[in-house]
């Protein structure tokens, strides 16, 4: 297992990371911005969670496919862009949304969720950073790497969680005040639609 120099030592590195602006950061903070602070938790749940998906492609050997296959790496991007920008057209149509209502909220957050799941795990780049940095903090020496490299997707998912529920609560608690406007929740929607379509054009425009 990881001794306490490697976790202490990672967990500084994943929190500096989580706290480059970055795809997931400002997916959250759209999300917050629009839908209020729950929104964004479980959105980040959700994203966090892809991490962990990044997390066993590298433990089993398939991020390096990314990595080495060209088609692969641009067939998952164009999903994740084509998502994107679906979301996309989501937020231009969309004026009026709410969270109100006890059935309707679990159905917007658990749909929420899966959105972050989404968005992460069809970022290919993900996957090959982590085939880059995971293994530089595992040792043979300290036993079987695969649960090395468990423990160090669970550090980054604690780390990458406190940084965007700080980006969902401070966003959530600037939308709830701008959402009091219908004028402001229209251009919100209109501001998050932009943004996807931004992260798309990033995503698709991204190479190995």
């Amino acid at each position: 297992m990881l001794d306490l120099e490697t976790i202490l030592t990672f967990l500084l590195a994943a929190t500096l990371l989580s706290l480059a602006p970055g795809p997931d950061n400002i997916f959250v903070l759209t999300q917050s911005a629009v839908h209020g602070k729950s929104a964004g938790i479980f959105t980040s749940l959700g994203l966090c969670t892809g991490l962990m998906v990044h997390t066993l492609a590298v433990a089993f050997g398939v991020a390096a496919i990314f990595q080495a296959s060209e088609a692969a790496f641009n067939a998952l991007k164009l999903f994740g862009a084509g998502y994107l920008l679906y979301l996309a057209w989501q937020a231009f149509r969309t004026t009026d949304e709410s969270l109100r209502g006890e059935t309707g909220q679990r159905r917007t957050l658990r749909q929420l969720y899966v959105r972050g799941i989404i968005m992460n795990v069809t970022n290919p780049k993900v996957s090959i950073f982590f085939l880059a940095i995971l293994p530089q903090f595992t040792d043979p020496a300290r036993g079987p790497l695969f649960p090395q490299f468990l423990a160090l997707g669970g550090l980054f998912f604690v780390a990458g969680m406190g940084v965007m529920i700080m980006i969902a609560f401070a966003a959530g608690a600037l939308g709830e005040w701008l959402n009091k406007s219908p004028r402001a929740q229209s251009i919100l929607h209109k501001a998050a639609g932009t943004v996807f379509v931004g992260l798309a054009l990033k995503i698709a425009t991204s190479h190995r």
